[in-house]
């Protein structure tokens, strides 16, 4: 097809396009709008050795992730429902924590779901919290020169992760182009071997047209 090809049939079929595109896109701002907001509360729980001892900090990092995976129970979720008087069950609540270890960093993350955000700020505190006494407990049991505290190091703070309107508008627009360009393409596809035209009859065949024959009105039959 010539570049005037292309434009005749934006000409004739562009509207389906940009009805396609702004369906779409209202359609993700409507989704968007229903959806119940969610808030993600972070908050970082540093690893600390007793002395600097190599040794030590490799068995730190070894004993990392396991540091992770105790606090993440389901046990610790009873606590915290209990503290913060939630309307959850503890599987509920242990699935919306997630609990990270870094051990190039010696840190421990938490993060926290919520639809309030100060309620997902107080999840992952009183989380970390549990955290740090539970390695007071272990610490307790253990020589001085061999123990592992946890300290938080800033306060949690939360931002929203759902909806996330300008992506769902814009992915709705996208899909919305697709769709309109796949519609138009199918139209034209079955009506590629229509001549509608004389003019195009000539580009097509190379040959003059020396005559139509009008359309009859249904009246004159």
């Amino acid at each position: 097809m010539k570049i005037q090809d292309y434009v005749r049939v934006l000409r004739r079929r562009g509207w389906i396009i940009a009805v396609s595109i702004v369906a779409t896109a209202l359609s993700a701002l409507v989704f968007s709008r229903l959806q119940v907001p969610m808030y993600r509360s972070s908050i970082e729980v540093s690893i600390e050795l007793a002395r600097p001892d190599f040794g030590l900090t490799q068995t730190a990092k070894l004993l990392l992730r396991s540091y992770a995976y105790s606090i993440h129970s389901e046990e610790n979720a009873q606590l915290v429902i209990n503290q913060l008087g939630l309307l959850q069950t503890p599987r509920d609540l242990v699935g919306d924590v997630k609990v990270v270890a870094d051990d190039s960093l010696l840190v421990i993350k938490i993060e926290a779901d919520h639809p309030d955000g100060e309620m997902a700020n107080r999840i992952a505190l009183t989380w970390a919290q549990l955290l740090v006494s539970w390695r007071n407990e272990q610490n307790a049991r253990q020589n001085r020169e061999d123990r592992v505290y946890a300290s938080i190091i800033d306060m949690p703070s939360y931002r929203q992760v759902r909806p996330r309107t300008a992506i769902n508008v814009a992915a709705g627009g996208i899909f919305g182009l697709v769709l309109g360009g796949a519609i138009v393409f199918a139209l034209e596809w079955m009506d590629a071997g229509v001549v509608r035209e004389p003019k195009r009859m000539e580009e097509d065949l190379g040959l003059a047209v020396l005559g139509v024959i009008p359309p009859v009105a249904s009246a004159q039959r």
